[in-house]
C-alpha cells in the first residue's frame, strides 16, 4: 500500500465510520460530530485522489465535503429545542 492509498483509506474509513456511528444511533444525523468526520473524511479522501489525479473522486469528495459544511452550518445556526 502506497501513500495515496493509505490517504485515501483514512479519508473513506472516517465518511464509513461515521455512517456507522449514525446507523447505531451513536452519534446523532445533525450532530457535529458527524459532519466533522464526514468534512474531514472527505476532504482527506479528495486530497489523495488529488494527489493521484482522479477527477470522478476529486468531484465526489469535494462535493460531499462542502455539503458536510453546510450541514454542519446549518446545524448550529437551527435553534435547539
Amino acid at each position: 500500500m502506497n501513500t495515496n492509498d493509505l490517504i485515501g483509506t483514512i479519508g473513506v474509513g472516517l465518511i464509513l465510520l461515521a455512517y456507522f456511528l449514525n446507523i447505531f444511533s451513536w452519534i446523532k444525523k445533525e450532530g457535529v460530530l458527524f459532519y466533522v468526520m464526514n468534512i474531514v473524511g472527505a476532504s482527506i479522501a479528495c486530497f489523495a485522489s488529488i494527489l493521484i489525479s482522479f477527477w470522478p473522486f476529486i468531484i465526489l469528495e469535494g462535493t460531499w465535503a462542502v455539503v458536510s459544511v453546510i450541514g454542519l452550518l446549518k446545524s448550529i445556526k437551527k435553534p435547539q429545542a
